[in-house]
């Protein structure tokens, strides 16, 4: 029967927000006609489960009626209208029903209209302007639908006048509700995400949107273990996430957080210590110096979290204000330069026709057997370690966690994520990425400045 019941009421629902002139509202949802599809969830559960719910997420130990959980993010323009989630607890409906003198049928409709119009942006602990708006509206729609029963506030607002108080909790997720994120009732089809940064939750800006931050710390609150797997010096990464209340001890990237950085030349365990490291060959290192200050072609070198170079270059600045590396040192020679510290990685700044039509070529020669060459950017040529990888990084990892590749779900765009997305369960690489990574990708999300990170966790995490 309420396979015939949830699409009538969501019509009748939908239908009247056309010409409701409510105050109180959340117009998050406002035309449902732009969207192909709308998915609702309903669950009927027993007073156990519920009261699990209500503790994890509400830090309430006891059952309820019902809970409401809005999955819908309108700012990820998603053709389907992801409503959310309406949990029942029919052993409470059972009582409910029987002190109010209906059918548990009943019961369970005058729940569904409540938690439905929860979804919908109605919200009565507002204020009293606001429960009297969603009254009406509950009555309209039992009326409509032509079902027995008070709505659920005013069977409350009866129960208290008979002073048999009966509590009514009903619990929203939603933007700037209660508690933010969403919440699905089937566990994570991932224990651990390797995310990239540059190119994949970094957008063209160099930012991490909010709403890339959102799913990385829904996803975290939820049990998935997100580690960072990218070119980036770890004290980059964490100023970026910093930035977005993600870094620190309860963010996702800290000095005491596993993570791949530079490549996966510097690869960090569980609480943060050093589990690998390799560095480039010195003499590699001094040819390259050497070109750099003949040719004036930018280079830096990576040592840790330091940043070395011989000359001043706006390039070399933009690498510090734009991608938010360290701050690059200046070095007298490049005896002093190679001096200062073990180098993991070069890189070479320059035009994008610079880079493929020069720097790669000759390097891809000079280095044969000594070193590799990789792109994370169009304007950026990488010298490392030859055979070392991001991937190599990512599978030291998984070995140090002591998982399989089958749990671990990764997000790149550049070459350097090719091996990553090939070793992932679920390889996800953005449409703004390189044809190649692409190419060996079980997924192609959209682009780093729709959110992409965002939209791979809701649409294949979960």
């Amino acid at each position: 029967m309420l396979r015939l019941n949830v699409p009538m009421a969501m019509k009748l629902a939908f239908d009247g927000l056309k010409d409701s002139d409510y105050k109180t509202r959340d117009p998050a949802i406002d035309d449902v006609g732009q969207y192909e599809n709308v998915e609702l969830s309903i669950l009927l559960c027993n007073d156990d489960f519920i009261r699990e719910l209500n503790k994890d997420w509400r830090n309430m130990d006891h059952a309820t009626d019902v809970l409401s959980m809005s999955q819908h993010m309108p700012e990820l323009k998603l053709p389907m209208l992801m409503l959310g989630d309406i949990v029942i607890s029919v052993e409470t409906a059972a009582r409910q029903a029987e002190e109010r003198g209906h059918t548990l049928l009943d019961e369970i409709r005058i729940l569904l209209v409540h938690g439905l119009l929860h979804l919908m942006g109605f919200d009565h602990e507002l204020s009293d302007e606001a429960e009297s708006e969603m009254e009406d509206e509950e009555e309209r729609l039992l009326k409509s639908l032509g079902w027995k029963g008070k709505g659920l506030i005013q069977s409350a607002s009866t129960t208290e006048d008979d002073e048999n108080p009966l509590t009514i909790l009903t619990f929203v997720l939603s933007k700037g509700r209660k508690k933010a994120g969403s919440l699905r009732f089937y566990k994570p089809k991932f224990s651990y995400i390797f995310c990239d940064m540059d190119g994949t939750l970094l957008n063209s800006k160099s930012q991490i949107s909010d709403t890339n931050a959102k799913a990385l710390r829904e996803a975290s609150s939820r049990g998935v273990k997100v580690v960072i797997a990218t070119g980036k010096a770890r004290a980059a990464a964490i100023a970026l996430l910093k930035k977005v209340d993600l870094a620190g001890k309860d963010g996702i990237a800290s000095e005491y957080s596993p993570g791949v950085f530079i490549q996966g030349l510097l690869v960090y365990g569980t609480q943060g210590q050093e589990i690998h490291r390799r560095n480039l060959d010195v003499d590699v290192c001094r040819e390259a110096f050497h070109y750099s200050v003949e040719h004036n072609v930018p280079l830096i070198a990576f040592s840790e979290d330091r940043c070395l170079t011989l000359f001043n270059h706006p390039l070399v600045d933009s690498l510090h204000t734009i991608y938010n590396e360290p701050k690059a040192e200046i070095m007298s020679s490049v005896d002093h330069l190679l001096s200062s510290g073990d180098v993991q990685k070069l890189i070479f700044l320059d035009t994008d026709e610079g880079v493929s039509g020069t720097l790669r070529p000759y390097w891809s020669e000079a280095t044969a057997g000594r070193a590799s060459v990789v792109q994370a950017l169009p304007d950026m040529l990488e010298i490392v370690p030859p055979g070392s990888s991001k991937g190599s990084g990512v599978r030291m990892l998984l070995d140090h966690f002591g998982v399989t590749a089958n749990e671990v779900m990764a997000i790149g765009d550049g070459e350097n994520d090719i091996e990553m997305i090939e070793l992932a369960s679920l390889g996800i690489a953005l449409s703004n990425g390189s044809e190649k990574t692409k190419a060996v990708a079980n997924i192609i999300g959209v682009s780093n400045d729709e959110d992409g990170v965002a939209d791979a966790i809701y649409r294949y995490a979960f």
